[in-house]
């Protein structure tokens, strides 16, 4: 990862989108229990950074899934950043939801769906299917569980990417849940970033179907993980 290039890139061309969407975290953030981190330092480094950090794994002009959306990461920067990259973000909370759609009119954003629905219900959907080039998440699961809810969303030759902490362990016990799912670990890549610790992308290759019945329901998922 080459941090002052990706540092350049929110600070240079992009940094209008980038400053609005800081602005927008800021107002909404608390009132829609979006994030608890708020100051520029924070939403610099922890959001904006990490988020773009993963950039080069996402291929050219893919459909890309994102589970948990949240506040927007990683998708809203990788967006900034790629908009070659088509984006359908899927979240459970409504109010996240109307927060997701502001940040997209706002900043203007074209080839972003926002969708207010569970990952488990839409990984059984016909209609998003293994039919996504990539699937991310960020801070939503332990890998196992995160696996579940991601891979069926991939079609094959395509990569569930997770963004994680310090994870070694999860790593550990998530292979089998990914062998199960259809994929294969391909990568792992870790980093530091500034007053965020280390840092782990854990690029999934889909080389297999999904079986049919994954994802399971999320108390099943829950407490049954694979």
């Amino acid at each position: 990862m080459d941090e002052q290039r990706l540092k350049d890139l929110i600070g240079g061309e992009y940094s209008e989108k980038f400053t609005l969407y800081k602005e927008l975290l800021q107002e909404y953030g608390k009132m829609f229990n979006i994030t608890s981190v708020l100051d520029d330092g924070g939403i610099f480094y922890r959001h904006f950074l990490d988020s773009i950090a993963g950039e080069e794994y996402f291929f050219g002009g893919a459909d890309v899934a994102e589970v948990g959306s949240g506040g927007g990461f990683p998708s809203i920067p990788l967006k900034i950043i790629r908009d070659d990259l088509k984006f359908t973000l899927m979240e459970s909370t409504g109010k996240k939801c109307a927060f997701l759609q502001t940040v997209v009119d706002k900043l203007g954003l074209n080839g972003v769906q926002v969708l207010n629905v569970r990952a488990e219900d839409a990984g059984r959907d016909e209609r998003y299917r293994q039919k996504f080039g990539v699937c991310c998440a960020r801070a939503v699961a332990r890998l196992n569980v995160l696996a579940e809810y991601c891979l069926p969303f991939v079609e094959e030759g395509g990569r569930f990417i997770a963004y994680k902490g310090d994870c070694a362990d999860e790593i550990t016990g998530a292979k089998n849940a990914i062998k199960i799912l259809g994929g294969e670990i391909e990568d792992i890549v870790e980093y530091n970033l500034q007053n965020c610790g280390k840092r782990t992308l854990v690029i999934v290759r889909k080389i297999a179907p999904t079986p049919f019945k994954y994802p399971r329901g999320n108390a099943k998922v829950k407490k049954n993980p694979l």
